[in-house]
């Protein structure tokens, strides 16, 4: 049978207190010692502060003997040990010790957390002196530099001798408090403290999630009842909890794999969770925006008034929003948004699914402006040949130098033909190369490329008396495909004889750094306007239309510099001036 509570509440307060007591005591004596500890600590660090100004000008001058006699002289006033230690470790000077018999420093933990810029402390027997010490060590530093380090210690026995005696004081006292409190309650507190002081733990491994823990039931009817509910419903909890757990893992694991930005919102527009993907979208922080509203997450009104719709909305809705970033800087975004309801029907805010189709709209244009600009380019020399060849056909031509030009200009688009399915050709295989990794890059001087491709150019150089000048150090070497690399800087070459002023020059320049090698094709000719040189590299892209079939481009010589130096994991950029000229430069990776 059990037995009730009060039988067994006299004895328990006995332990109670004897383990309180026992607590306290543990618990004054560490803080009277961490306290004691960090007063000293402190008042090192003081007095190496204070110090730091009378050495540093010695170190900068490098007079160790004098900084040996500071270290005697500041130890023996201050009653503190000082020790100088250069950054490798050696000791430059000490109060008690000669630099010349202490072993390397450079292993010492306050040593160590001094070189990182912060002040190291420890608390360790001496190898020197064979006592247990307190250092302190801070850095001496010049221009941001550490230059050395200070240290100042004392003997830890003066302090273990006071805080023993302090410890004796507290511990007689409490054994005389224990005495009287275990006088004065007897058995009475023993029996109640030990099943409350359970259930207390128990109760507190419950709060920290062990619910698989279970109470023990005691022989207190009260207390047995009170384990007994408590176990029921710590495993009532588990299961719940388990439940939750395991469908927040679930949902959290599905919008974090989704490429999808989803954003839940309130019915009063403040966000309650956004998955990844809606933070990139969003450009916003995953968690510092749970809780604001959409207005200030997103600085667009288009999207604002589609959450408002989407929670006023009975049914699903859909949009494009464009968000403005930057100055002819767009994003598409395919939105789609439904209102959210509670089991009574009641809406309690809305969800908002959006899908990035940037990416999608801008190869759309892309390939839009492919097909058009490669039809137009084919367009005007088959039209062209076609015409002629009629006119031939039908016998309209009666004198033989009209046949002989007809058939010239009939020629001369079928180059212009050949030469755009070349280059066409040319761009696919780089392209496919480059998809296959099928590119072979091998190490190889830079300077015969150089001249290679300006020789090619010659002919062209020499009718326009035009001078190639290359700067390109001889022994300039890196991984690249050399014949690749030659096609890119004959097209650069050729492009600024086209645009090139008669009797100007070009100039070709090599350079490396420690992270790429940089190629730069400079001209003085008519240069590019700034709103056409972003544009300059896609397909089929003229500047100037009617100059550039007349000078016999195709409009792929940029586009394929483009893919060649993609296929070498770099860049190909512009800069260039109206009237003084322009300079295209080609950056490759050194570790492509």
């Amino acid at each position: 049978m059990k037995r009730r509570l009060l039988w067994q509440i006299y004895p328990a307060i006995l332990i109670i207190t004897l383990l309180s007591l026992f607590a306290i005591f543990w618990n004054v004596k560490s803080r009277i010692r961490s306290g004691y500890e960090a007063e000293k600590q402190v008042s090192l660090e003081r007095i190496a502060a204070l110090s730091l100004p009378s050495f540093r000008p010695l170190l900068e001058e490098s007079k160790l003997d004098r900084i040996q006699a500071l270290c005697v002289e500041m130890g023996s006033a201050a009653q503190v040990r000082f020790t100088v230690i250069e950054p490798q470790g050696k000791v430059l000077g000490d109060s008690d010790e000669l630099p010349e018999t202490m072993v390397n420093h450079f292993d010492r933990p306050e040593f160590q957390q001094a070189l990182h810029g912060t002040t190291g402390t420890a608390i360790r027997p001496s190898e020197t002196l064979e006592q247990e010490m307190m250092y302190v060590a801070i850095p001496i530093t010049r221009d941001g530099e550490i230059v050395a380090v200070l240290r100042t210690s004392v003997v830890m026995t003066e302090l273990q001798a006071t805080l023993d005696s302090v410890f004796k004081d507290i511990l007689s006292y409490g054994i005389l408090i224990a005495i009287a409190m275990a006088v004065l309650s007897l058995a009475f507190t023993w029996k109640i403290s030990r099943p409350l002081e359970l259930l207390r733990r128990g109760a507190e491994r419950f709060a920290k999630g062990d619910l698989n823990h279970r109470l023990p039931i005691q022989q207190t009817r009260e207390i047995g009842d009170l384990a007994n509910s408590m176990n029921e419903m710590a495993g009532q909890l588990d299961k719940r909890i388990r439940t939750i757990v395991a469908q927040k893992n679930e949902q959290q694991a599905v919008l974090a794999s989704m490429i999808e930005g989803v954003v839940a919102v309130s019915v009063n527009g403040h966000i309650i969770s956004l998955n990844k993907a809606a933070a990139q979208i969003l450009q916003a922080p995953l968690d510092t925006f749970i809780g604001r509203t959409v207005e200030e997450v997103v600085r667009n009104t288009e999207l604002q008034q589609f959450v408002q719709k989407a929670m006023e909305s009975k049914t699903p809705i859909e949009e494009q929003i464009v968000l403005h970033e930057q100055r002819q800087n767009e994003r598409f975004l395919q939105t789609h948004g439904t209102a959210l309801q509670d089991d009574k029907g009641d809406k309690i805010g809305a969800l908002i699914v959006l899908n990035d189709v940037t990416h999608i709209r801008r190869l759309e244009q892309v390939r839009r402006d492919f097909v058009a600009n490669v039809s137009h380019e084919l367009k005007t020399p088959v039209t062209s040949i076609k015409g002629f060849i009629e006119t031939l056909l039908e016998g309209n031509v009666s004198k033989p130098e009209d046949a002989q030009r007809f058939l010239e200009i009939i020629a001369r688009q079928t180059n212009r033909l050949n030469s755009i399915i070349d280059d066409l050709l040319v761009l696919s295989r780089i392209e496919q190369q480059s998809e296959h990794q099928q590119v072979i890059f091998e190490p190889a001087r830079i300077r015969p490329i150089l001249e290679a491709a300006a020789g090619l150019c010659e002919i062209a150089s020499v009718a326009k008396d035009i001078v190639i000048d290359i700067d390109c150090p001889d022994e300039l070497e890196a991984c690249i495909n050399a014949s690749l690399l030659e096609q890119a800087i004959v097209n650069l070459v050729d492009n600024a004889i086209k645009y090139s002023n008669p009797g100007s020059g070009i100039r070709i320049e090599a350079e490396q750094d420690e992270t790429h090698t940089r190629i730069r094709v400079c001209d003085h000719g008519c240069g590019i306007a700034k709103e056409h040189c972003e544009r300059l590299f896609e397909r089929f892209y003229r500047v100037d239309k009617a100059r550039s079939r007349k000078l016999g481009g195709t409009g792929l010589g940029l586009a394929i510099v483009k893919h060649i130096a993609q296929s070498h994991k770099g860049t190909v950029t512009v800069e260039s001036t109206l009237g003084k000229g322009s300079t295209f430069t080609l950056e490759l990776p050194i570790h492509g």
